[in-house]
């Protein structure tokens, strides 16, 4: 059996079901559609794999929305005329998986990833039906691109903004392509070698399972458990074993 067909059939015996998974991809390119985005490109292989399997995929690119600045649900409450950033969060809690796109700029993620984040942040506080913050039950991934060192170090920054707001992160909840340092071919373009490249192909595979089987496992035990970490009842008094030294 070729490895092509052993593919194939690992692919149809799957026992998996993800069929009742949300995720959404927000694409964090500093262009605007119909621009082409190399980093859509490496993001489209992870949204095949999770479409292949059954998981239901939004992908929206964050520039060609109309976005406040700040961290406040809703931005027109706080002299902002226009705002799409509450009608994007309710794609987000729709999600049980997030994946952040970006490329990279003087090592660091873009200005529209620290956006977006920041507006995640603005919503955190929010708690869920079981008293905890917004995002407990969910998944977080991120997807890198660039002609720069700063893939890891742009991977760092997303993934600990995510778990600090309340995401849940899986192993290898990452992937990157890098081209050649200063100016040369992007993932795309022809004979960039991108789309080729076994490493970066290999770790995005991974993340895509792997922010699958996290999903699926949190759905299945109704999300993260609720004990030790509810916010209302920490407001209402319970401290969850926690005990308060007396220095007196």
């Amino acid at each position: 059996m070729s490895m092509t067909e052993r593919t194939d059939q690992l692919a149809t015996e799957s026992t998996w079901d993800f069929s009742d998974l949300k995720a959404l991809f927000i694409n964090c390119t500093l262009k605007k559609s119909p621009q082409q985005s190399h980093t859509q490109g490496l993001m489209d292989i992870a949204i095949a794999i999770m479409e292949k399997n059954g998981v239901s995929v939004e992908n929206i690119r964050a520039v060609d929305h109309d976005i406040a600045f700040g961290v406040r649900p809703d931005m027109t409450e706080h002299g902002w005329e226009t705002d799409a950033w509450p009608e994007i969060y309710e794609k987000v809690m729709a999600a049980d998986i997030l994946v952040l796109g970006s490329a990279i700029w003087l090592g660091e993620k873009t200005s529209i990833c620290t956006q977006v984040i920041e507006r995640l942040y603005g919503n955190s506080s929010e708690l869920n039906d079981k008293g905890q913050y917004a995002y407990y039950g969910k998944v977080g991934g991120c997807i890198i691109t660039g002609n720069e060192d700063g893939a890891k170090h742009c991977s760092m920054n997303i993934l600990y903004s995510l778990q600090h707001l309340g995401y849940t992160v899986p192993p290898q909840a990452d992937a990157a392509w890098l081209g050649e340092a200063g100016p040369g071919p992007s993932y795309l373009d022809e004979d960039s070698g991108g789309p080729e490249n076994e490493f970066t192909n290999r770790n995005t595979t991974f993340m895509a399972w792997n922010l699958m089987h996290l999903a699926r496992m949190l759905k299945d035990r109704g999300g993260m458990p609720a004990h030790g970490n509810q916010r209302s009842l920490w407001d209402a008094g319970c401290r969850f074993d926690f005990e308060n030294p007396d220095y007196r």
